[in-house]
């Protein structure tokens, strides 16, 4: 059997993530793949470390929700190709969210500015919306 549920409480789920997450976490880009699960440890290197933005979702609306404000980093960590993500509380002791990273029209689940990553370049996420289900 399926459940299907109105905007309105789809658009609830998807504003109670950034609510449990909380203010200010942390966005951390991986090379290789990701792991299976959030509570499986970090693979691959870290190329990207950055705050988000205290506010880092827009109201969710039709059942998405985008990112808010700018999310970049200075300097990247170390060089590789971008192949995931992680969200993590501020402390960065919780992974919350983790997805595909792709350029600019590859199909990821977030997309930057440049997968090829040079230590120390700017690292800039271009696009990031969740959507929720069970429309």
């Amino acid at each position: 059997m399926t459940v299907n549920l109105s905007v309105t409480v789809r658009n609830a789920r998807l504003d109670a993530i950034e609510t449990a997450i909380s203010t200010a976490p942390l966005l951390r880009i991986y090379s290789g793949t990701k792991p299976t699960a959030c509570s499986d440890a970090a693979t691959g290197t870290l190329l990207a470390e950055m705050t988000l933005p205290s506010d880092w979702m827009a109201a969710a609306g039709s059942g998405q929700k985008a990112k808010a404000g700018t999310w970049s980093d200075a300097s990247a960590n170390a060089a590789g190709t971008a192949g995931y993500f992680r969200i993590t509380d501020s402390a960065g002791t919780n992974c919350h969210l983790q997805g595909t990273v792709t350029a600019t029209g590859g199909g990821g689940d977030m997309t930057l500015d440049n997968v090829s990553i040079a230590s120390a370049q700017v690292v800039t996420i271009t696009s990031f919306t969740l959507t929720d289900g069970n429309a």
